[in-house]
């Protein structure tokens, strides 16, 4: 059934897709996802939500195969240009998940099946940290990140200063947000370094936005490279 519905979900957003102009589409780029890590879960559901609570050992081992397709894909892909910053913690994660899929493949050979009901454990943690990798700490970072992604590496090095001073009042409202978002539980700790770091990206933000009325050439690099900075300090708070 999850099947069929996720299945049903794709046709449906493609259908969607190819009704857009061109112009609409999403820039491949700017997406802060990897479509071969999250078909994964195509794996990962039926094992940890069926196999693994039955019990059910011939399962287990028969996802084998599909589980070693399924990272030779991920291992294969590409991070998108958003996604630059994260290419470190994206590929010693891979180390480990590639670790793991190894132990699952002893597992499914051997006898022992709490060896296998503790690979496919494991499998799923690594799964999730995987993805945990890659995942904006909120939507409303993710949305500022879509604007600077395209102004920090395509408007300014093109000098489409134009540009740049006509989607600055649009990064002020996204940044306004990124100071009104939550944090989920795992990440509430660090509100508090989260909020003034937010802060002080709003506030760098929104002397870009003043400094676009006059459009300014040297201004605008100067305040584009700071806000940069500002947003770079906002990540760092949860490394």
């Amino acid at each position: 059934m999850y099947r069929v519905t996720r299945i049903l979900l794709i046709v449906l957003l493609l259908g969607i897709g190819s009704s857009l102009p061109a112009e609409h589409m999403p820039d491949p780029e700017t997406e802060s996802t990897v479509p071969e890590l999250i078909e994964f879960h195509e794996v990962i559901y039926p094992i940890w939500h069926t196999a693994f609570p039955a019990k059910d050992f011939a399962a287990l081992r028969g996802f084998l195969p599909a589980i070693e397709a399924g990272m030779a894909r991920i291992n294969a892909a590409k991070l998108p240009g958003i996604l630059r910053d994260k290419k470190q913690a994206w590929e010693s994660g891979l180390v480990e998940f590639n670790k793991t899929i190894a132990a699952y493949k002893t597992a499914v050979a051997g006898t022992d099946d709490q060896a296998l009901l503790d690979a496919a454990e494991l499998l799923h943690m690594r799964f999730e940290m995987q993805v945990r990798a890659i995942r904006p700490v909120a939507r409303e970072v993710d949305a500022y990140h879509k604007v600077l992604y395209v102004v920090f590496h395509k408007y300014l090095p093109e000098k489409k200063f134009a540009e740049i001073c006509g989607v600055a009042p649009d990064m002020v409202a996204k940044a306004e947000a990124i100071t009104k978002a939550t944090l989920s539980r795992r990440l509430e700790a660090k509100t508090a370094a989260f909020q003034d770091a937010a802060a002080k990206l709003l506030a760098v933000t929104r002397l870009l936005e003043a400094a676009g009325k006059s459009c300014l050439e040297k201004d605008i690099v100067a305040l584009v490279g700071t806000v940069h900075g500002a947003y770079q300090v906002l990540e760092k708070v949860f490394d």
